[in-house]
């Protein structure tokens, strides 16, 4: 039996310890919080391929799209996956032209992308105010939808726990390396934990285990803000995304915003009263679009850094010249979870390596 350790209890790393478990393999979980806190936790958690380029980049988040739909087959429910699909139109002329550009490829690619007038749009969204996309062309990708990522965390988790996966709450500060291969990881409370293989899911900290150079490869990060409204009768029911403001249902009533163009003016160490200005314009503008949002407070606040590595795309697979180790960071976790939990298990239990990341190994880096 072979003994895998999981680093990082977040979506990739629940989707992957769940199917190591699965497949009769000794599972340990390590986290240093609570499964979810990361970025998991924290994310806008859209189910897409709408503006992943290159092809080979969009395909594997297809296969993601897919790889949900097939988990409600499996298990008969999906409690985690909102659909419904996401709505999008832009008033900017150059984010007009964008969007444009992005249907025209995307149909090229089949995905389901099509053009709907303002009356479609209303049946859709009947709380949208009238006249609310103006004259901007309306695009609908009715393949789309949000992942409440905790709810998938907890699920996937309790899964891989029931087949003997053990969880650890310890923080790791160390791979263990001999020679050219990793044995297992040391934490802070001193402990040494060893195993066959260790699975490294732990996102933008994906080079803070202590590890030497040559187990570490380019990130670069972004801030992303989050903010999630009090409870309110919104009529929001799927994605909608806008010039101005971004944002979807989160469940209980409440309204989760986001806007690429208040994230710069932040950084992780801001406090909530700079950030809460821009959070209270962030819902002002959603409410110009559906009126019952007017008036809601902010009830969270949320910064985080989005696990990017250094070219834009996903780097998953082994470390060239190193044995026992591999690696799992993406910025596309909530798509790619479920896909990448059953691919990166077959891989990691020796099976063929899967075609589709073979753009998008570490080694590219090295």
């Amino acid at each position: 039996m072979t003994q895998f350790i999981v680093v990082g209890a977040g979506i990739i790393g629940t989707s992957i310890a769940y199917r190591l478990a699965e497949a009769g393999h000794a599972v340990t979980i390590v986290e240093r919080h609570h499964p979810g806190a990361g970025t998991s936790g924290a994310s806008f958690a859209w189910t897409n391929s709408n503006e992943k380029t290159p092809y080979g980049y969009h395909l594997i988040n297809v296969l993601g799209m897919r790889a949900h739909r097939a988990l409600e087959n499996e298990f008969g429910a999906r409690p985690w996956y909102h659909g419904g699909g996401a709505v999008e139109w832009k008033t900017n002329p150059a984010e007009a032209a964008e969007l444009a550009e992005r249907v025209e490829r995307l149909k090229g690619w089949n995905y389901p992308a099509e053009w709907i007038d303002p009356r479609d749009l209303r049946t859709l969204e009947p709380a949208l105010a009238a006249g609310a996309s103006g004259d901007a062309p309306i695009a609908y990708f009715p393949d789309e939808g949000w992942v409440d990522p905790t709810v998938y965390v907890e699920f996937f988790l309790q899964k891989a726990r029931a087949l003997g996966a053990v969880l650890r709450r310890e923080t790791v500060t160390g791979l263990v390396l001999r020679g050219t291969s990793v044995t297992g990881i040391r934490t802070a409370s001193g402990k040494t934990i060893e195993a066959d293989v260790v699975v490294n899911c732990t996102g933008r900290w994906a080079n803070d285990l202590g590890q030497e150079a040559r187990l570490s490869f380019p990130l670069a990060p972004t801030l992303g803000l989050l903010v999630v409204t009090v409870p309110a009768a919104s009529g929001v029911r799927r994605v909608i995304r806008t010039t101005g403001v971004n944002f979807r249902p989160d469940g209980a009533g409440r309204v989760m915003l986001q806007s690429e163009h208040d994230e710069s003016k932040f950084t992780l160490e801001s406090r909530p009263e700079e950030i809460r200005p821009a959070a209270e314009a962030m819902i002002a503008r959603a409410a110009r679009l559906y009126p019952d949002l007017a008036g809601t407070a902010a009830e969270a606040m949320r910064l985080s850094l989005r696990a990017i590595p250094g070219d834009g795309v996903s780097a998953v697979g082994p470390l060239p010249g190193i044995d026992g180790y591999y690696a799992a960071v993406t910025h596309s976790g909530v798509t790619l979870a479920p896909w990448l939990g059953q691919v990166v298990a077959a891989e990691l239990g020796g099976g063929a390596p899967e075609t589709a990341l073979e753009d998008f190994r570490p080694a590219r880096f090295f």
